[in-house]
């Protein structure tokens, strides 16, 4: 393969550039992180040791001065702070302005692109796809989670099956989605099919199917498999660690009074895991709504498969659309709230408690 160093030279600078940047940032962070909290101590020690040489009262230990620590701790805070108002706040802010625009960003529209949200068909067929998404992923994840770790818990092989059910989540979201796009894959005419459904429907001599093309939500509910075989991991290793932590004096104290399986998990093993349960619905809540790499891998939300996250993909980078683009990513920041807001508010209560 031929390189012509000369053609390539602006972009092998930028990368150079990119990794001095690299290496003066994380190096001087961590160069702060280490000499900071050194230097404090140096000083507190000198002010112990001199107070100890000059017969004064030493400086309790545990009790350093309010202003020394107060600028510790915001010496530690002040990264997150800077990444989360660079990342985090002031594009949340330019967004939500650029959704009062128009496309090109230039002019004021109002509530315009909000309006176009909800009076295009093709966007709610969009909003009902995520609403399916969110309504279906969640609780059949939750459910599959829950029920296998209550099968294999205390199981002859429970490392072995947990591991197998968990390994989906070491795979990215693009890499689920094409591994699934073989299990649906379909040839026409009189080709073998190497899909693996396809080639189960033709075992039993029916017809090979477009399934990502088929009417929606049928094709919905195909790509809901996926994330679901991703999420399910997730549920039952949170899960199951919760049902291992369940005393087993109460365990005991049910198995005497007499009761039998299904009581056992409907009044020990579910009120004792319930805020395990809580944060797996809310996690897997808040990921699905966000979902993107798998419709955008799978089907790019053609044949009315479209969410939320990649129509505003679509709009603002395909179409040229910011005033769309960020009237959905808005949206979509707003359904996301109430679901924090409850997961506070649990946190919270636990602590109470």
């Amino acid at each position: 393969m031929y390189f012509d160093f000369a053609e390539q030279y602006p972009k092998l600078l930028m990368l150079l550039y990119g990794l001095i940047a690299f290496v003066v940032i994380v190096g001087g962070m961590l160069l702060l992180l280490d000499a900071v909290p050194s230097w404090f101590a140096r000083r507190r020690e000198q002010r112990l040791i001199a107070a100890s040489a000059g017969g004064g009262a030493a400086v309790p230990v545990g009790r350093p001065r309010r202003g020394g620590e107060g600028l510790f701790g915001l010496f530690f805070l002040l990264p997150a702070l800077l990444l989360l108002g660079i990342g985090l706040v002031i594009p949340a802010l330019r967004t939500t302005v650029l959704s009062f625009m128009d496309g090109r960003s230039e002019n004021w529209v109002g509530l315009e692109n909000y309006r176009w949200m909800f009076s295009q068909d093709e966007i709610i067929q969009v909003l009902t796809n995520t609403l399916i998404w969110v309504i279906l992923v969640p609780t059949v994840a939750t459910a599959i989670g829950l029920l296998y770790a209550i099968m294999v818990d205390k199981a002859r092989f429970e490392a072995l099956a947990k591991s197998l059910v968990f390994m989906p989540m070491a795979i990215s979201f693009v890499g689920a989605s094409i591994i699934w796009r073989f299990v649906y894959a379909y040839r026409g005419g009189e080709q073998e099919q190497y899909g693996l459904l396809n080639y189960l429907v033709t075992l039993f001599g029916w017809e090979p199917q477009r399934w990502l093309q088929l009417n929606a939500p049928l094709n919905t509910l195909l790509l809901i498999v996926v994330m679901i075989w991703i999420q399910a991991g997730f549920a039952m290793v949170v899960l199951s660690a919760a049902i291992k932590a369940i005393p087993a004096d109460i365990i005991e104290a049910a198995r005497l009074d007499g009761v039998n399986a299904w009581q056992m998990f409907w009044r020990v093993t579910m009120p004792s895991i319930r805020p395990a349960l809580i944060v797996v619905v809310v996690t897997i809540s808040i990921a699905t709504l966000k979902v993107f790499d798998i419709v955008r891998t799978m089907t790019n939300g053609n044949y009315d498969t479209g969410v939320i996250a990649n129509e505003m993909y679509n709009q603002a980078f395909r179409y040229g659309q910011n005033g769309y683009g960020s009237a959905l990513a808005v949206f979509l920041f707003v359904l996301v709230i109430p679901i924090v807001i409850y997961q506070i508010r649990n946190l919270r209560k636990q602590r109470e408690v």
